[in-house]
């Protein structure tokens, strides 16, 4: 298959796919050595136009293909699509297709598994079988083998074929509104938004002094805005082992960084260095502002350990008797907080979750529910 590589010939392909339904979406990247992920293809489908778009080819611009992202009267079909709609947002200035519809997170609904594989739902779905061989291919590199464009418009051909199928399961079963919960939470820019400053969310806090949590804080920070600045993996700028002991020493001048050996020997005297010294010193200058709330979790309440098992067992119950995936439910730090409170802050007890599993899980804690043993099986008795 031909690669699109002008501007022009984008142009003349997204006109075709605006006139579709839905278009099928998927791309290849590379982020193993980028903070940034690296685009190499863009995969397309919609009705009978199909293409394979070159975003790396020498004076394209990818301003027809944003575009047609953005055009709400085309419902955008992904696969696991957060990695992709992240690329689209940096790449596109903020840019988040819309309407879009995720197929691994509709199987999900429609009880075809937890996070299941796109090939693995192509088979139950479509009885189709895909040659996974091309999937460790480097993307970037050019030419790419006709085994391997093949592969590539394959992501997006069986999507196609995947979309009605999933959308009429979930129409037949009431559930497109569950998708469209889910959909609302990877439609928000701050889903995708990095802010240097909260990374720190990303560490554990090893320990509660104030000054100690200021300089964890301005260390992440620091190594987020370096890592995106000059576009390598955080653990290349830093490794998190290091920003431990960084913490520890708060540094704001040179020697205050000699002689840590997680830190490589003459870092101290370099550019980064200098600006990791200014970050410090402003958190410093403002402990009690800037350092992150270390909240201790309090223990549990005595006896609340049976009543999550129950829960489990209750989840798993209502699961399989509706047909969705466990995991698109509860989760078990959301049943760990049900049990211990009836106004619990979680996403079992919001929306379509609260209906199907929540008030249910209440009924069960007040013992108006109970669960019992029949020929082998778990059922939920009204008592």
């Amino acid at each position: 298959m031909k690669m699109i590589t002008t501007t022009e010939e984008l142009s003349l392909a997204c006109e075709a796919l605006l006139q579709c339904e839905y278009v099928a979406v998927d791309t290849e990247f590379m982020r193993e050595s980028v903070y940034w992920p690296a685009l190499c293809l863009i995969q397309a489908a919609g009705g009978e136009t199909e293409v394979i778009i070159d975003p790396m080819a020498d004076g394209i611009d990818l301003e027809p293909f944003w575009e047609l992202m953005a055009d709400d009267r085309v419902v955008k079909v992904f696969h696991a699509a957060r990695q992709d709609l992240e690329i689209f947002f940096h790449m596109g200035e903020n840019l988040l297709p819309s309407p879009i519809f995720d197929s691994q997170v509709a199987a999900m609904a429609l009880g075809l598994g937890d996070s299941i594989a796109y090939d693995n739902l192509v088979r139950a779905v479509l009885n189709r079988k895909i040659d996974k061989g091309p999937r460790f291919t480097d993307w970037s590199r050019r030419p790419l083998s006709e085994k391997q464009t093949t592969y590539a418009i394959a992501d997006v051909t069986h999507l196609r074929d995947l979309y009605p199928i999933l959308k009429e399961r979930l129409d037949s079963k009431n559930r497109s509104e569950w998708l469209a919960e889910e959909m609302g939470i990877l439609s928000r820019a701050e889903t995708y938004q990095l802010d240097p400053e909260m990374s720190w969310k990303r560490l554990k806090l090893r320990k509660t002094a104030p000054k100690w949590l200021a300089a964890l804080r301005a260390a992440a920070a620091w190594r987020e805005r370096e890592a995106q600045t000059r576009d390598i993996p955080r653990q290349r700028v830093m490794k998190d082992d290091a920003l431990y002991e960084v913490a520890n020493v708060a540094p704001t001048q040179e020697t205050d960084l000699q002689g840590l050996r997680a830190v490589p020997r003459g870092f101290e005297r370099s550019r980064p260095a200098e600006r990791l010294y200014e970050t410090m010193k402003v958190a410093l200058a403002n402990i009690d502002t800037y350092a992150p709330k270390a909240e201790k979790q309090a223990p549990s309440p005595s006896g609340v350990g049976p009543t999550v098992e129950l829960l489990k067992v209750f989840l798993k119950l209502v699961a399989e008797d509706a047909g969705v995936a466990s995991r698109l439910i509860a989760t078990v730090p959301d049943l760990e907080k049900i049990a211990i409170s009836d106004n619990a802050d979680v996403q079992a007890m919001k929306g379509w979750r609260r209906d199907v599993f929540g008030l249910p899980a209440l009924k069960l804690k007040r013992g108006e529910i109970s669960l019992a043993l029949e020929k082998g099986r778990v059922v939920a008795k009204d008592v």
